[in-house]
């Protein structure tokens, strides 16, 4: 999925962009509030990871503008400033969740998961579609009870697809959430991982179908 993380601390900020984009998200930082208000302007993002002691404009600045014009990109802040009046300002702001700093890798992987299924309408930790159950909170795929390996892009297209289900999904919206803004992803590339899953789904009685000209969505076969 696709994520912002605006974070001034080139280090820190290094070290989560590593983290998620090892869990296959397309992560573009920013070091100032600026730089975010700009692009949050010119971008769609799943969600937005958001320090509060920012250069230029604070992070509450950031997100009290993202949801003035009514933006719905989940919004984790994370910060050294755990006081409790911090955390309910910047909730009543929009926030969906606040992580205090320092804090465990783990945690935060576990809250980004949870806010994207939150985003995307999906409660449950797993989703069965066909003969394929996928576990949301692992990005585990098993088909027929047994794991089903995809290499990563092929994992982040699919997971993207049951996070949109029951949406034809763009070739352009793929093509945002597989790679950041430095990246450029051709459509012959997302094509071909397209063809690619939808052999590994097609036994197991989940068809990747296209519109064509628009782009892709899934759909249960009728063998399942």
């Amino acid at each position: 999925m696709r994520i912002l993380l605006v974070e001034d601390n080139p280090g820190l900020a290094e070290a989560i962009g590593s983290l998620l984009s090892g869990a296959g998200h397309a992560v573009d930082t920013v070091g100032d509030g600026l730089a975010a208000e700009a692009l949050t302007r010119a971008e769609r993002f799943d969600l937005v990871i958001l320090d509060l002691g920012l250069p230029e404009m604070d992070g509450l600045s950031v997100l009290r503008a993202l949801r003035a014009r009514r933006d719905d990109a989940a919004v984790l802040i994370l910060t050294a400033r755990g006081a409790p009046e911090e955390r309910v300002r910047g909730l009543d702001l929009g926030a969906d969740d606040y992580l205090v700093k320092p804090f465990d890798a783990g945690e935060l992987e576990a809250r980004v998961r949870s806010l994207l299924r939150r985003r995307a309408g999906i409660r449950a930790a797993e989703v069965r579609l066909g003969e394929i159950t996928f576990d949301l909170a692992r990005r585990r795929v098993l088909a027929e009870g047994k794991p089903l390996d995809l290499p990563a892009r092929e994992l982040a297209l699919f997971e993207l697809l049951v996070m949109r289900q029951g949406q034809v999904v763009t070739k352009e919206a793929i093509q945002q959430a597989l790679t950041p803004l430095d990246e450029l992803l051709s459509d012959n590339a997302v094509e071909q991982y397209a063809s690619r899953l939808r052999r590994r789904l097609a036994p197991h009685g989940l068809a990747l179908r296209t519109a064509r000209g628009i782009g892709y969505f899934l759909e249960p076969t009728d063998e399942a």
